[in-house]
């Protein structure tokens, strides 16, 4: 906490001397801008989705002022300052140093396709409903669901084994994971050895031997470590998403007309976003498999058996953490 604290002050300062603290007094006017931020590169899909949001506002009285690639923090950083009210609007992953509750984004097997990830976490879905549910005990509020990509396993060069048959083939793997409680017991029951590594160490890690695999890669992020990888499996075990987070107290202060506008062109921008992320998904997949990667998919047994494991003893795990009301909401929401 204290070097998050440290953090904040750090990109504190930085918006302030920018002179953009955000919407004055709740209203939108010509001359004051509104911080969007983010820390992804402009390979990633929040880029895409940023200009195209920017796109919908033309003509609109509000500017945007674009910080993309971690200009005014890391992405946990971008979480706090949104809860602070520092950075009005962020695209971010859910920070569960703040409310533990929000590792139910990275709960497994909850969908296997973009079909029903679209379904459960489009516009208007049920999980926005009980995201915002958490989120608002923070002080945030979610305007939006982000699709960014599945998690899959790659496999380093020279481990010469494609687990594909869970849990037996994945014995005597070493994988690497986030340093998430669900993330360890989600591959130690698929039947790896878990290794909780720091995102910045994984291609070191990977390119000494340290691991075996990597879980939790979507495409892009595949294709970024082609240098060290050798295989691709299309696990699908969870699907990436991020939120589009605005300040609850700020938000609710702009005027009508102001909020209005806003949510309509975020709405557009995210149903314009499912088509793209996947577009994306797919041509980095392409990348990977010509830069000599091999892309291996689950047949529908193999990937029953995956979400088998997961149901019994992940879900069990996450009700614990979240309480059996929003489980039960969960499992319903994925259910229809």
């Amino acid at each position: 906490m204290i070097g998050a604290l440290k953090r904040f002050s750090r990109t504190t300062a930085l918006a302030l001397s920018l002179g953009i603290a955000g919407f004055a007094g709740g209203q939108a006017q010509a001359d004051e801008s509104l911080i969007l931020a983010h820390a992804m590169n402009t390979d990633h899909v929040f880029h895409a989705l940023s200009e195209r949001f920017m796109g919908e506002l033309d003509g609109k009285p509000i500017n945007i002022d674009y910080h993309p690639g971690g200009d005014l923090g890391d992405w946990t950083s971008l979480f706090e300052q949104s809860m602070q009210g520092v950075v009005p609007m962020s695209l971010t992953w859910g920070a569960s140093e703040f409310d533990g509750r929000l590792d139910l984004a990275y709960l497994g097997y909850v969908v296997s396709n973009w079909e029903q990830a679209q379904k459960l976490y489009g516009p208007g879905s049920d999980m926005l409903d009980i995201y915002n549910g958490i989120l608002h005990e923070l002080g945030l509020h979610a305007v939006g669901i982000i699709p960014t990509d599945f998690g899959s396993v790659v496999i380093r060069k020279g481990v010469g084994k494609v687990p594909v048959n869970f849990p037996n083939d994945a014995n005597g793997l070493k994988i690497r994971v986030p340093g998430l409680p669900m993330a360890v017991e989600r591959f130690n029951n698929l039947g790896f050895s878990a290794v909780p590594i720091p995102l910045a160490e994984v291609y070191t890690a990977l390119q000494l031997g340290t691991v075996d695999a990597r879980s939790f890669s979507t495409a892009v992020e595949t294709y970024s470590l082609r240098d060290v990888l050798e295989t691709n499996i299309l696990t699908n075990d969870y699907f990436e998403h991020a939120f589009w987070l605005v300040n609850k107290d700020w938000w609710e202060g702009l005027e009508t007309a102001d909020r209005e506008a806003l949510q309509t062109a975020i709405d557009t921008t995210l149903e314009w976003s499912w088509g793209e992320a996947q577009a994306k998904s797919e041509e980095f997949l392409q990348k990977a498999r010509d830069a000599g990667i091999k892309v291996v998919e689950l047949d529908d047994a193999q990937l029953a058996a995956a979400r088998k494991i997961a149901h019994e003893t992940e879900w069990p795990a996450m009700e614990k953490i979240i309480g059996s009301e929003i489980m039960s909401q969960i499992r319903q929401a994925a259910a229809n």
